[in-house]
């Protein structure tokens, strides 16, 4: 059996899916050598009454499923962050009852999850208090959900700073009322062109040195910081200098096997919107790595870089899009829609060459479904086999 599918440059090519998937059983148990952490999506609900603008609908069943096959893997959760669409879909109010429902389902399975606190309540321009109150809320209904919280980016914050002092500042007030150390997260303008020059610059050894003064003031309030620069070195030159305790979160889904592996001077976990469709087959080659072998911890993570590269190739924020494609084509979910509409964002032959990197892998545990899934998409474009 084979599928046609389109190319960037306008014409087809024959494709052979692989008939032999990827198996890895779930095994709960926890990884040992390293925190690792899977970015989630969420799964909108198809027969909602929503535009693009309106309240998210989601599937809030399907959602919690996703999240209890990642569990069953040894996987954490990181909740209502990027990948799940906060602020390209997600709203706060949907966000917060994403928060509760995953942060219960968590105790009731002993699954671990964190949950990003922001600011996208804000709406319009806002003053540096309002800021700092936005952050309170949020992080208010993380810690009483019981979950680690995962101070984001903000972007009011940054619409609103007018230099380093207001970071330090926020995240100051932020960190001296948290109950339970946080995870810090600097998300790059790759993700968010709103973000730009966060930390009071746009000049990054600027801006790091004002990430680690603020880390410096609270070492006992930071868990870890999670890293989503896309630039393997900076975040290895970053990771040398934090304090003693403070873990470094990998959030680059461009060079992850290298820097989980580390060197002589360390590692770094794991955070990664990536491991979303990758969770199986992460699970698979961290619990190698736990025996000590990085080399086969490497062979097996290595060639996953071909596809994350892809799903998160310019404009790298639209990435959410490949990985809900993967989910639907891999059968933890009934159909190919986003909230917000954002299953548009992507061309048809980006999903054709993500649905070709990722049955290469193995990834999907019915073949056959896949190929029916990706033949009916392409039926929708007009495309035929």
């Amino acid at each position: 059996m084979t599928i046609r599918l389109p190319g960037a440059d306008g014409r087809s090519r024959s494709y052979e899916p692989r008939t032999d998937p990827l198996v890895v059983l779930p095994d709960g148990a926890p990884l040992a050598s390293r925190t690792v952490f899977s970015a989630a999506h969420v799964v909108a609900d198809p027969y909602a009454d929503v535009s693009p603008g309106a309240p998210a609908a989601v599937d809030w069943d399907a959602t919690l499923a996703f999240r209890r096959h990642l569990w069953s893997h040894g996987l954490g959760v990181a909740e209502a962050m990027d990948t799940a669409q906060r602020g390209m879909g997600l709203d706060w109010t949907t966000a917060a009852e994403l928060v509760r429902r995953s942060a219960a389902e968590a105790r009731a399975t002993g699954g671990a999850v964190a949950c990003g606190v922001g600011t996208d309540q804000l709406t319009g321009p806002a003053t540096l208090d309002e800021v700092r109150a936005a952050y309170e809320e949020q992080l208010a209904l993380v810690e009483e959900s019981g979950a680690r919280a995962i101070l984001m980016a903000s972007r009011a914050l940054a619409a609103t700073a007018t230099g380093p002092e207001d970071y330090l500042d926020v995240y100051g007030h932020l960190l001296r009322q948290a109950t339970d150390p946080v995870i810090l997260h600097w998300l790059g303008p790759m993700f968010d062109p709103a973000l730009e020059g966060y930390w009071g610059s746009g000049d990054l050894d600027a801006a790091t040195e004002v990430f680690l003064e603020v880390i410096a003031a609270h070492p006992d309030k930071v868990d870890g910081i999670k890293v989503s620069l896309l630039d393997a070195r900076r975040e290895v030159e970053l990771r040398r200098r934090l304090p003693d305790g403070v873990r470094c979160y990998t959030g680059d889904d461009f060079n992850y096997p290298e820097l989980i592996a580390g060197d002589e001077q360390g590692f770094s976990h794991a955070l990664l919107g990536i491991f979303d469709p990758l969770g199986p087959a992460a699970a698979r080659a961290v619990r190698v790595l736990d025996t000590g072998d990085v080399k086969g911890f490497r062979e097996l993570l290595d060639p996953t870089v071909a596809l994350s590269r892809h799903l998160f190739e310019h404009p790298t924020r639209f990435y959410k899009t490949g990985v809900v494609l993967l989910a639907w084509l891999a059968g933890h979910q009934d159909h190919f829609t986003m909230v917000g509409g954002l299953q548009s964002a992507r061309s048809l032959p980006h999903l054709a060459r993500a649905y070709e990197l990722a049955d290469g892998l193995g990834l999907f545990p019915d073949p056959s479904r896949a190929e029916t899934r990706m033949k009916s998409l392409l039926a929708v474009y007009g495309v035929t086999s």
